[in-house]
């Protein structure tokens, strides 16, 4: 593989291999409790997988800037024990049964058990990049945990309430793209840089995470159960309008639009299915709306970060929104 040419998930993850295999050594590590149950929950979380994208992202600007300050494992690892943490907790608030495919930790453990066990990593993320000495790592976490916090609030508050775009996009940043943003503006903090380049970084993450989360919505409502890892149309389901289904609503006849309200409303299919609200959304052309949108903020991501120096860092960046706007779960 030359040092610019990025084409692959594999490409990625050999380019950062060392890092990550020692960032998952470091969330292990970071993990272990004298308090079995809380080791057994973070042990099984972990096992569960997932992408490690906030991580990736904190090790590519890291790269990107030249850094090769140990911080990165550590606060690699910070953020997906926070992001893990916030895992926990959506579980427990949405009553999930089912995570990447596996039985939710809550499920095993029981609510009680899990949400400390949440709290209990949400600290030790917290303990560890105290490590760092660094107030502006400090900053930049304790921000973090305000805005995602204050959006699942916000969420909690909007449930089977018809929302605008505006707010929408409020709660996908709070909830998600904040958390990208932050892990980008990591990697600049613990290395010697222009502040403007922890701004256009975390402007990548910001665009990148919206990105994200928006195709994670149109998932939820068009992937199948068995490539998703979770039950489908479960947005629809908790009572939560995602862009596709705002868009529809803007759009359709009073009787689509009644359709939609009752699903929000009773929080199931039980008197529209979701084969109507697939055919509503279809017809109005919201799911490519909603894909569009994706694309142009994954667009937005490539352009923050077009005139970084040429590195495989870099050449990453640039491929990741192709790969965010791409994926099927």
């Amino acid at each position: 593989m030359s040092t610019l040419s990025i084409s692959t998930a594999k490409d990625v993850f050999d380019l950062l291999r060392d890092d990550l295999e020692a960032v998952e050594r470091e969330f292990r590590s970071q993990s272990a409790s004298e308090v079995d149950v809380v080791t057994d929950i973070a042990n099984y979380l972990i096992a569960g997988g997932g992408k490690r994208i906030r991580p990736m992202l904190l090790l590519l600007s890291a790269k990107a800037l030249g850094s090769k300050s140990p911080s990165r494992v550590r606060l690699g690892a910070v953020v997906e024990m926070l992001h893990t943490a916030t895992l926990v907790h959506d579980d427990i608030i949405d009553d999930a049964a089912i995570r990447r495919g596996r039985p939710s930790s809550n499920t095993t453990w029981g609510n009680a058990k899990c949400v400390l066990a949440g709290d209990w990593l949400y600290m030790q993320a917290f303990a560890a990049a105290l490590e760092e000495r660094n107030f502006h790592v400090l900053d930049l976490l304790i921000s973090l945990t305000q805005q995602m916090v204050e959006g699942e609030l916000l969420q909690m508050q909007k449930l089977g309430h018809l929302i605008n775009e505006e707010e929408y996009f409020d709660l996908i940043y709070r909830k998600t793209a904040y958390l990208f943003k932050v892990s980008m503006q990591l990697g600049a903090a613990i290395t010697p840089a222009n502040p403007l380049l922890e701004d256009q970084l975390g402007e990548y993450g910001r665009n990148l995470g919206l990105a994200f989360q928006i195709v994670d919505d149109v998932l939820d409502l068009t992937a199948s159960e068995d490539v998703l890892g979770k039950p489908v149309a479960s947005d629809l389901r908790e009572g939560k309008a995602t862009l596709a289904v705002i868009h529809a609503l803007e759009r359709g006849t009073g009787a689509e639009r009644e359709a939609i309200r009752t699903v929000l409303f009773d929080r199931s299919f039980s008197r529209v299915p979701h084969a109507e609200i697939l055919e509503i959304l279809s017809r109005h052309g919201s799911l490519d709306y909603a894909m569009d949108t994706a694309c142009a903020y994954a667009e937005a991501a490539r352009l923050s970060v077009a005139d970084l120096p040429e590195s495989a860092a870099k050449a990453a960046l640039l491929w990741m929104p192709g790969f965010v706007t791409s994926r099927d779960r």
